[in-house]
């Protein structure tokens, strides 16, 4: 069983998100490691670009910050390197970029180099699931899971996306971009039931979701839930102070999923 597979086997899961290099290298390593203490089953490293299209303005400026501090991809799969040379082994780890980043750094290069840091999978949100074709083979080679996304309008496109799907399915809650939402009006049960109609693959929703409960009402639905804006912000508000208040809302953050 995969890492990404197994995080989803012990009840639901609680995924959580930071970007990479913000507020530096260092100090995402920590704040990895504390979200894993926490309770974080799986955790999803942004990779820090100039123009994230599907990033609300709290990991926007994240992504300004990491690349201000001098975060890069080499340096990200250093990070990654690292945990795994740690108490991480086990821990299923998923960069989440853009698709103009890892075209840039070469196809076969970036998947060989995921594949020697200890790098899971992969989200890449501005890349269509019909234009997957041109890097799947090569991941998989590779063993890094792509992950598809399945959005509200997905409708028709929802068999095949999820017939075809590694790792997890990850459903966004919302149209938009990243970011807290007051209430999420999204008809997820449905989505999810045409989901599971295709494959047996995890699902877990993100977009919006940052109170307890908000996430208790979502694991009813799901097999997970993505947080990501809510703890960028703790992490733009507390800086390098930012460990504690992140690892306390992780843990309060997993026992909702867990009602």
């Amino acid at each position: 069983m995969s890492k990404i597979a197994n995080a989803f086997t012990n009840g639901k899961a609680f995924v959580g998100f930071v970007t990479g290099g913000d507020p530096s290298i260092e100090k995402s390593a920590e704040l990895i490691c504390a979200m894993v203490s926490a309770g974080a089953d799986l955790v999803e490293i942004g990779i820090p670009f100039s123009d994230p299209i599907a990033e609300g303005k709290v990991i926007q400026e994240a992504n300004i910050r990491a690349l201000n501090a001098g975060a890069t991809i080499e340096k990200l799969f250093g990070l990654v390197e690292s945990l795994r040379g740690g108490s991480m082994q086990n821990v299923p780890l998923v960069f989440l970029t853009y698709l103009n980043p890892v075209f840039h750094y070469g196809y076969e290069r970036f998947f060989a180099r995921c594949q020697r840091s200890g790098i899971d999978g992969i989200i890449i949100p501005d890349l269509p699931f019909e234009e997957q074709g041109e890097l799947r083979d090569i991941a998989i080679t590779h063993g890094v899971d792509l992950i598809s996304l399945i959005a509200p309008t997905s409708e028709e496109r929802i068999a095949a996306i999820a017939r075809n799907a590694k790792g997890f399915l990850y459903i966004v809650s919302s149209m938009g971009v990243t970011g807290e939402r007051g209430e999420i009006k999204t008809d997820l049960g449905s989505i999810i039931a045409s989901v599971r109609a295709h494959s047996e693959l995890p699902v877990a929703v993100g977009f919006g979701i940052h109170t307890p409960e908000q996430a208790t009402d979502i694991a009813h639905l799901a097999d997970g839930v993505i947080v990501g804006s809510a703890i960028v912000k703790l992490v733009a508000e507390h800086g390098d102070k930012a460990t504690v208040p992140v690892a306390r809302y992780v843990s309060a953050m997993k026992a909702a999923v867990r009602k």
